[in-house]
Order: C-alpha cells, then structure tokens, then sequence
C-alpha cells in the first residue's frame, strides 16, 4: 500500500482532515471540528512500508496481533485501543481500508466500544 491510497481513503470519509501535531512526517487524521478534532488515523510518511495506525476493538486488536506479525501494539499510543500495521502485503489494501473505516467508526461515535 502506497501512502497516497490511505491518503486519499482516510479523506473521503466525511469530517476527516489532516493535520502534523507531531511535525513534519507524521500524517495525523482527525475526524470533527479544527484544531482539535480525533484521531483517526497516523500515517508514519517515508516509510516502507508504510506504517499505518489506526483505532481498534480492544478484542479486536487482539485477535489482530495474534493472527499478523505486520500487526503490532500502537506506537507511542494506548495499546489496548491502538493497533499500527505494517503494510508489507501480509494484510490486505481492502482490509486495511476496512480496519481505517472501523477507527473512523469509533472515533466519530457511529460505533462504541467499552
């Protein structure tokens, strides 16, 4: 997965933009209004492959990380809610688009977890 495909995913989804709280590198996408807004999604910029992390289903996340090694605790994030995959193919461009609509899915609230 090419960094300008999650680019363009991540804002499609309605509300998400981009901002570099962390400088320049790290492609944060929020959901809801400016300057704060949610995280969505971190896209590590110049990596290869790409790093990617994304909100998840604690139990989830979980499963996630058992089941791929591309698949690990969130960098520098709460690891009980935060997965960061590496996108080296072992994981799907169709999944990882489906895992980005799941963090938007609980970060815009339209999915709840406990």
């Amino acid at each position: 997965m090419k960094h300008e495909e999650i680019h363009s995913f991540l804002l499609d989804l309605p509300s998400v933009w981009l901002d570099y709280p962390f400088g320049d590198g790290m492609a944060v996408y929020k959901y809801g209004n400016k300057p704060e807004g949610k995280i969505v999604a971190i896209v590590a910029e110049g990596t290869s492959p790409l790093r990617v992390s994304l909100k998840c289903d604690p139990l989830l996340a979980k499963h996630l990380r058992e089941k791929y090694e591309s698949v690990l605790p969130g960098y520098h994030l709460n690891k009980k809610h935060w997965n960061t995959i590496i996108c080296s193919g072992q994981i799907t461009k169709d999944e990882i688009f489906d895992l980005a609509r799941h963090s938007y899915q609980l970060v815009s609230g339209s999915l709840s977890i406990d």
